[in-house]
């Protein structure tokens, strides 16, 4: 017991009702059956914290077990940031930083992941707990029927629209092959598959159950939902998920959604390097607004960086400030080889970069660049040319894409 009257704990099974309930009332919505099945679905209840005032669940947070395909080294483990919630009426009491510091100090001293990441329900929130912002997204919307460049080469194969059932055996091969290729990407234990595919009736929000096309070398998941109006259908297709693992396929999945009868408007989440603009004929036929996926941390600098592999050589002394996580303070060398490998020393030199460690969670996927950060006066250059090499160090073959929020 805390001198505020509060406890801390891990929770059990038993705790899934109230975690359920707490989640419910901090989000806006109603505890149902379906979204308390929901959570059972990834819920991990030795890795969920709890802060208790007396016997009342008051604030949780989780961490889900999965990993993330960073640059150069394929998949590697992280801690996935979930289900953080304090109730209504609990706030300004400081719950939400502990469930902060048992996770983060709880992964150092236990040796757990060294990369935390999640979603951002407020942005404000998470860089105090020394989150950056590492991966965008885009929000899109494609006029139907919108014509193809010409020379766009489709798959020889149709689309093949198939029964759920049939579907999944074939698009999780496909997801296997690609997501450890594609920095940002998410792997997907049963747990994680039961839960993207999850589609009760109150999350269609009117449109149709998810359905789902094929090709030998991509798929995508999808929904409709029927409109008209006096001039005609306007029908909304709405894109959940597209893995294509060749271009051709990657055009032809979208020829497929782009020809479908009745439907005005495709939309969905894309990569902020979503290829599809440079196949159409009339780039403006596609409207895009950004938005922010991946919030990512390092829980320990010298065990973080040399998960990924970098760019180009480079040897930098990076200055870190962490207050929150005061072990990570302090310079840093990075060196790294022809080959992308990374060391990470502690030192006594005088830092070549000056940053924060929510400055280093941003630039860690390749997705903000440390030149954009130097513009905005978050990375100090102390010595010449330094922003430079790290941006080439730091940087990826394409933008790092996570639309799966967890």
């Amino acid at each position: 017991m805390s001198d505020d009257g509060l406890t801390l704990r891990t929770l059990t099974t038993d705790d899934l009702p109230a975690f359920a309930e707490l989640l419910a009332s901090a989000f806006l919505t109603d505890p149902t059956e379906g979204l308390k099945h929901r959570e059972r679905l990834v819920f991990e209840p030795d890795r969920t914290h709890g802060v208790f005032d007396g016997d009342d669940l008051i604030g949780v947070g989780e961490l889900l077990t999965r990993k993330i395909t960073v640059p150069g080294a394929g998949q590697t483990p992280f801690a996935g940031v979930t289900s953080v919630a304090v109730a209504p009426g609990h706030r300004r009491r400081g719950v939400l930083t502990r469930v902060m510091r048992a996770q983060l100090h709880g992964l150092h001293e236990d040796g757990g992941e060294p990369i935390a990441a999640l979603w951002a329900s407020e942005a404000v929130i998470y860089p105090r707990f020394g989150y950056g912002l590492a991966a965008q997204f885009h929000r899109t919307k494609v006029r139907a029927k919108s014509a193809f460049r010409p020379g766009v080469e489709l798959e020889a194969e149709r689309v093949r629209e198939v029964a759920r059932k049939q579907a999944i055996p074939l698009i999780k091969a496909i997801y296997e092959k690609e997501a450890p290729q594609r920095v940002g990407a998410l792997d997907r234990p049963e747990s994680a598959w039961e839960f993207v595919l999850d589609d009760p009736e109150y999350r269609r929000h009117g449109a149709t159950a998810l359905k789902f096309a094929v090709l030998p070398d991509g798929y995508v998941i999808y929904r409709l939902k029927n409109d008209w109006n006096e001039e005609g259908p306007r029908g909304i297709l709405t894109v959940q998920e597209l893995v294509a693992t060749t271009p051709e396929a990657y055009a032809t999945l979208y020829r497929f959604l782009l020809d479908y009868d009745l439907v005005f408007t495709v939309e969905g989440f894309a990569a902020l390097d979503e290829p599809l603009v440079h196949l159409l004929a009339n780039p403006r036929a596609m409207n895009r607004s950004a938005g922010d996926s991946l919030w990512l941390r390092l829980v320990d600098v010298d065990r973080g960086l040399v998960t990924r592999r970098y760019g180009a050589p480079v040897d930098l002394v990076l200055g870190v400030r962490d207050a929150f996580c005061p072990w990570n303070t302090g310079n840093w060398r990075l060196v790294t080889d022809a080959g992308g490998n990374a060391e990470v020393t502690r030192v006594e030199d005088a830092p070549d970069l000056e940053l924060g460690v929510d400055d280093l969670g941003a630039i860690f996927l390749g997705g903000t660049r440390p030149s954009t950060l130097a513009a905005a006066g978050r990375i100090r250059e102390r010595t010449a040319g330094a922003v430079a090499r790290a941006t080439a160090a730091f940087a990826s073959d394409r933008e790092p894409s996570c639309v799966e929020s967890f």
